[in-house]
């Protein structure tokens, strides 16, 4: 349940529509509700934090995906699943039409009604990554952050190895509030972007590159040793970490600005 359908129960008892018996039921359910033995559903997420529970696809089967998304979409106006396979997408799409699934960031994503459109007002997201490689993450963190109602923009394959490219868009990297970084190989590129712009700097180390990169171990190590200040770093793979962090930072800073 969201902010706005308590808001809608709480009239309706107020106006004598709904009683109160009838409320509590509905209200029974808002700390978490178990769905057979493999999963409890944390219903009360988007009145805690302002966005509801995001499901982890991987190393779920099919049918346990189906079931935890089709619950939650009973509840929230908005659905998100991250890291979903092509399987698994048909099978939710089978079941709740209004699903949609972008191959490249392995998202579903399910909402009612038109996501709140960005203006041009709002604090700026930027994404960038090293490599046409990185560009699963990067679009994880992308799409997360659309989803979440951000304004963000993209520049892909600008990475340090022709640090030219990266050079050609500086002057938009330093309009953003924030900056996601994704990148493998050595992972160079988060230390560079830091040390050009002053906004907050996330990056993301990716899984990408030959054998002594570790499966990704070599750009975590790179960017957590980065020498420019005001770096964050992501877990490897991990663009919607970094798609979600990013949105908490913009967020924090529209509600200051409208505060």
């Amino acid at each position: 349940m969201d902010t706005n359908k308590l808001e809608q129960l709480l009239k309706a008892v107020q106006q004598g529509h709904v009683d109160v018996d009838q409320a509590l039921d509905r209200l029974r359910t808002l700390p978490y509700e178990d769905l057979d033995d493999y999963a409890r559903l944390d219903f009360h997420r988007e009145l805690r934090r302002g966005l509801p529970e995001v499901v982890f696809c991987e190393g779920k089967t099919v049918e346990q995906v189906v079931g935890i998304l089709t619950r939650l979409w009973e509840h929230h106006d908005r659905v998100l699943g991250s890291r979903a396979s092509a399987e698994m997408a048909v099978a939710v799409q089978e079941q709740i039409p209004e699903a949609e699934y972008d191959p490249t960031s392995r998202l579903i994503t399910l909402v009612r009604g038109e996501l709140p459109a960005p203006t041009e007002d709002d604090p700026l997201g930027f994404v960038v990554c090293g490599g046409t490689s990185d560009l699963p993450v990067a679009e994880e963190a992308v799409q997360t952050m659309r989803f979440l109602g951000d304004r963000v923009e993209r520049s892909y394959d600008i990475g340090v190895a022709g640090l030219h490219r990266l050079l050609g868009e500086l002057e938009g990297l330093r309009q953003a509030s924030v900056i996601v970084v994704v990148a493998g190989m050595e992972g160079a590129l988060t230390s560079v972007v830091a040390g050009l712009v002053s906004c907050p700097v996330i990056g993301v180390p990716t899984s990408v590159g030959y054998g002594t990169s570790f499966g990704g171990v070599a750009p975590l190590l790179t960017m957590l040793n980065s020498c420019a200040s005001g770096a964050a770093v992501m877990n490897i793979d991990n663009g919607f970490g970094a798609g979600f962090y990013a949105h908490l930072i913009l967020r924090q800073i529209q509600e200051g600005g409208q505060r």
